[in-house]
């Protein structure tokens, strides 16, 4: 990769000899203005308003104007001698978590290409350190006629700089939040986490510029004389009058564009802009039919069991208990009958 720019990186008193390479490339379609009468290229050419003639590039240089319109002429050689230590040095100036850095600041990315073998050492021990302490440098640069921010951070095995706005051009975001009192109830909330977790998350590397390949494929038409493709329909929308049923509909698309199946309570159809419908539950009866037929069949359920239980132990008849018990009662009788004459008899011998 070629190198736009040659310096140093300032680390305390050590010095690291560098090379800066851009680490972003644009794809996107460049056209030419054409005059469309004849399809003739339109060019801008550099003319001198003193003498009306074109100029070339290596006649071109650079002049600051003045308020009263005068021209002060600044070459190469003075932007080379400016009186800055960061004309060609990167000079670090702190360390910070990366956290602390709001990526609203981030502009232009580079690498960081160690210049020659005796800046092997020093790079790799700057980016070591950067590594082990999970902080990022914070430097200032010099670069295309202004003094700049920027931030270093390892990637892979390479020392990458962003380039950062300065604080006080970022602008505060007054007057860009909705101005209407708005109240998010929990329940929303909650279908919005469940959608984010059925979206999921996305690898980088699949991602694709579609505008691009879409040009490219009206650019391959028009060449070969064809009609450029038709372009698809857009989706259906319409006015979203329900939150709550348009988060549930949108849940159950991505998980069917996932392949997953549809979960949680019916969401109401409000793709066209129509209200959602309520369906209402039946109210319970006191009484019914089918509330006595349980009660039935429990009562039927305990007659058998004890019929059951009394076929499993017989009782006997109660003729035969009788006459059992009458037995009993006449082979008492007269064993008391006995006792009562043996007695008798024994009295008598005592008197005689």
């Amino acid at each position: 990769m070629r190198s736009i720019w040659n310096g140093a990186i300032s680390f305390g008193l050590v010095s690291i000899p560098i090379k800066l390479v851009n680490a972003t490339e644009s794809h996107s379609i460049s056209f030419r203005q054409i005059h469309t009468e004849d399809g003739g290229r339109i060019r801008y050419r550099k003319v001198c308003e003193l003498d009306e003639h074109e100029v070339t590039a290596g006649e071109i240089g650079k002049g600051y104007e003045e308020a009263d319109g005068t021209i002060v002429p600044i070459t190469d050689e003075d932007l080379a001698h400016l009186p800055l230590p960061t004309a060609r040095t990167i000079d670090i100036v702190a360390f910070v978590p990366a956290d602390r850095i709001d990526p609203l600041q981030m502009e232009h990315a580079y690498y960081l290409a160690a210049s020659g073998a005796p800046a092997a050492k020093p790079y790799t021990l700057l980016r070591e350190a950067l590594k082990r302490s999970n902080r990022v440098a914070i430097a200032k640069f010099a670069l295309r006629g202004r003094e700049r921010l920027g931030m270093l951070r390892v990637v892979d095995d390479v020392i990458a700089m962003h380039g950062l706005l300065w604080p006080d051009e970022i602008r505060a975001p007054q007057g860009v939040a909705p101005e209407e009192d708005v109240t998010v109830r929990d329940k929303e909330l909650d279908l919005a986490d469940a959608l984010m977790d059925t979206l999921g998350e996305v690898d980088l590397a699949d991602l694709h510029d579609e505008y691009r390949e879409a040009l490219e494929e009206v650019i391959a038409a028009k060449s070969a004389g064809e009609a450029p493709p038709e372009t698809p329909e857009p989706a259906p929308g319409g006015k979203v009058l329900d939150l709550m049923a348009a988060l549930e509909n949108s849940v159950k698309a991505a998980k069917r564009s996932r392949g997953e199946e549809e979960g949680g309570a019916e969401a109401a159809e409000a793709a066209d802009g129509e209200e959602a419908e309520v369906r209402h539950l039946p109210r319970r009866k006191t009484t019914t039919a089918a509330q006595k037929e349980p009660a039935k069949k429990a009562t039927a359920k305990k007659t058998a069991s004890s019929a059951k239980k009394t076929t499993s132990t017989p009782k006997k008849p109660a003729s035969t208990t009788k006459s059992t018990q009458s037995k009993k009662t006449t082979t008492t009788g007269k064993a008391a009958t006995k006792k009562a004459t043996a007695k008798k008899t024994t009295s008598g011998k005592r008197t005689a």
